[in-house]
């Protein structure tokens, strides 16, 4: 299961998708895009809450795929300190 979630992908976004990040199952960030409007805009604060934004809302994406995939293999048990 560890190696199927490493290889899992999700994406997270922000600014409308100015900001991609891309996180595996296991809450690993693999990659950042940041769209070239969002660099010529000069507003290094926005860029970094848009970042920060993104990597949120992939790592909440990827903890409910991995819910979801470990509740199908658990059948719905919830085991205490797993998500």
């Amino acid at each position: 299961m560890q190696e199927e979630l490493g290889q899992a992908q999700v994406e997270g976004t922000s600014g409308g998708g100015v900001v991609k990040v891309t996180v595996n199952g296991q809450l690993k960030v693999l990659a950042v895009k940041i769209s070239p409007e969002a660099v010529s805009a000069g507003d290094a604060e926005m860029l970094e809450d848009l970042v920060l934004s993104a990597i949120s809302d992939a790592m909440t994406k990827a903890q409910e795929m991995a819910q979801s995939r470990l509740g199908a293999l658990t059948g719905g048990l919830k085991i205490p300190g797993i998500m």
